[in-house]
């Protein structure tokens, strides 16, 4: 029988989104693939510094000490060749990461292989390839530059992750109100429709992985907290609220902020990751906490990268 995911939480990740692969990078950017072939293979031994998703990949795999069953797969997937690999799995064993299965392209966009993997969210560097991924119906967000968040020591604590709402866990129907018409108009629909669910967003399907992962624990030992940040205020509060609790997930913490910035309060939650499609709360988080901008929805329709091959 072959394996299979069918019961864990599966994400896949960039091996630049896992690793500090700055001077690869200016290398292949400045002087081509040769180069950079070059560069990698001649230091595959070196093993590379965290990178920026670093910590939370840790944290997650952390999730399956002490387990017969494995509850949560990394997937490593790739723009390099199996060549310029061998560096990134060399680090991985290094830092004793649990990833044992990847997919190497050599430059070609690995996001076809997400729903290969089973992978309910995809993170990574490149924005072209989250853009497709999103395109394509998968949870996908672009990991911004910010400091690594190694936690390299000690037993992991547990793993926070904060959503914002509209056009993340939701649909952007009500932020295309708020864009179009303004504030007032978006108060008044969203008080209209209160009891109406909000369609789901990109990442509503990770959402409910997670809280299947949550189900088996109770609430106060749960490995895994999640936070809703939203620019919400009331009376715009109830909609999301009814929302998820028709989607039946539970959300442990909700904070509806009204145009507040957002960065103080996910550093206060303390979380591992923070997804928003806006760049501007995006750039602001990043500096607190790691942060994927999800390119997606009417904030992003003007400003999405060209898709390549």
């Amino acid at each position: 029988m072959p394996v299979s995911f069918a019961d864990e939480l599966v994400v896949a990740i960039s091996s630049r989104a896992l690793f500090d692969m700055t001077e690869g990078h200016r290398i292949f950017e400045s002087e081509g693939i040769d180069a950079y072939c070059r560069y990698q293979i001649e230091h595959e031994d070196v093993v590379l510094e965290p990178g920026v998703a670093f910590g939370l990949v840790r944290k997650l795999l952390a999730l399956n000490e002490d387990r017969d069953n494995p509850r949560v797969e990394v997937i490593l997937l790739s723009r390099n060749s199996a060549d310029t690999g061998l560096r990134v799995f060399n680090s991985i064993e290094h830092y004793g990461l649990g990833i044992t299965r990847a997919a190497f392209t050599n430059g070609a966009s690995p996001y076809r292989y997400v729903p290969a993997f089973g992978a309910q969210l995809f993170l990574s560097a490149d924005p072209n390839d989250v853009v497709q991924a999103l395109n394509h119906g998968y949870a996908a967000a672009t990991i911004l530059p910010g400091k690594a968040d190694v936690a390299a020591t000690g037993t992991p604590a547990q793993v926070r992750i904060a959503f914002d709402g509209d056009a993340v866990l939701f649909s952007d129907e009500a932020e295309r109100v708020f864009k179009e018409s303004g504030l007032r108009a978006f108060s008044a629909r969203e008080r209209a429709q209160a009891r109406q669910p909000l369609p789901g967003g990109p990442f509503k399907s990770f959402l409910a992985a997670l809280h299947a992962v949550q189900a088996e624990f109770a609430a106060e030992s749960c490995p895994i907290r999640t936070a809703l940040v939203t620019a919400r205020a009331a009376p715009a509060h109830e909609r999301v609220i009814r929302t998820l609790r028709s989607w039946n997930i539970r959300i442990d913490e909700a904070l509806f902020l009204g145009g507040l910035s957002k960065a103080e309060f996910l550093e206060a939650f303390g979380a591992d990751i923070f997804f928003d499609d806006q760049q501007g709360h995006c750039d602001l988080a990043s500096r607190r906490v790691t942060t994927g901008h999800v390119p997606h929805g009417v904030a992003n329709e003007d400003r999405e990268p060209a898709e390549r091959s």
